[in-house]
């Protein structure tokens, strides 16, 4: 079925929720995706049974949810989540959790723009090729593997997306944003272009990791601006760089301490600019499921306008399960 999983039983790390308009035979099913391109091809399950249904193009207006749950054993719980918001017509971000081999975990967030509608197609592009050269990469031992995988193929990845916008006229002048991080049981490594955030809440409190490749953040960089000018500059949206709008770019990479009970999140700026960091902590440092904390955080930023794309993944480092636990 899947490369990632075996079986459907206890042992699956991933899980994909769909919420549509018009639910399959009038439900809201729980399921899990293949490794195929733009996760076209999907499955239900029913008490273990595999069931083929629709391809999830035709699930116009979804909103996807990935949950990973945990191994026995293991320790990271994850959710990724995105919504087309209150204005947009279609959805223009990707994003995901994805495991290796060796059960390390990458996380992505992608927020494509440009074109003819084609921003869901650089996102998905991104999503989609970091997602199977993950499926093959060898054991993440050190920060300096991380850091190298993350920025040779981002870099690659780079080349794929504008290739495409060559070749396909309709798809000109197309991009995205990422931040990617992987995550192994000491450290976490975080590479990003343009403005979808990564931010860490640990025992020194919540902060962001990244820094937008923006012309705001860097006229408030520069001391142009306040950070109180940024938020309501004209020019907030524009990005001084991005995944695909140029054949040879730079990656910013970074690796940073991870320890049980730190928390991850990577999001769009369709949730960033709409949230403070300070009403951000409020709902990532809650008591509540992963999957509680996401879905609220969507309704915040839909709550506040919804004006973009709003996606996010989350990420809990738990504390190990003894052996025999549920």
């Amino acid at each position: 079925m899947t490369k990632l999983h075996d079986k459907l039983d206890e042992e699956f790390i991933s899980v994909q929720r769909l919420y549509v308009h018009e639910c399959y035979e009038g439900k809201v099913q729980k399921a899990c995706s293949d490794a195929g391109e733009r996760i076209a091809f999907v499955v239900i399950m029913e008490v273990g049974e595999i069931h083929p249904i629709v391809n999830i193009k035709t699930l116009v207006g979804s909103n996807v949810l990935w949950n990973v749950r945990k191994r026995r054993g293991e320790t990271m719980n994850g959710y990724f989540l995105t919504d087309k918001g209150q204005v947009r017509s279609h959805n223009e971000d990707a994003g995901g959790i994805f495991f290796n081999q060796h059960d390390q975990f990458l996380a992505v967030v992608a927020d494509g723009m440009g074109g003819h509608r084609a921003g869901d197609v650089a996102s998905n592009i991104a999503t989609t090729s970091i997602h199977k050269r993950w499926l093959e990469a060898e054991k993440i031992e050190t920060p300096e593997d991380a850091e190298k995988w993350l920025n040779e193929q981002i870099q690659d990845i780079n080349k794929e997306v504008f290739q495409h916008a060559v070749e396909n006229e309709e798809c000109q002048g197309m991009g995205t944003t990422i931040v990617a991080s992987i995550g192994t049981d000491e450290f976490i490594t975080v590479a990003h272009i343009g403005d979808s955030r990564c931010y860490l809440a640990n025992e020194f409190g919540f902060k962001q990791v990244t820094e937008d490749h923006s012309l705001v953040n860097e006229l408030v960089r520069t001391g142009q601006i306040s950070t109180q000018d940024a938020e309501h500059h004209p020019r907030k949206n524009v990005l001084l760089k991005a995944l695909g709008t140029e054949e040879e770019t730079s990656v910013d990479v970074k690796t940073i301490g991870w320890t049980e009970d730190n928390k991850l999140l990577l999001c769009s700026d369709g949730l960033s600019n709409k949230m403070s960091d300070d009403e951000l902590i409020e709902f990532v440092e809650e008591p509540l499921p992963l999957e509680q904390a996401a879905e609220k955080l969507i309704q915040f930023a839909n709550e506040r306008g919804g004006e973009d794309n709003i996606s996010l993944v989350l990420v809990h480092y738990d504390e190990p399960m003894e052996e025999g636990a549920s």
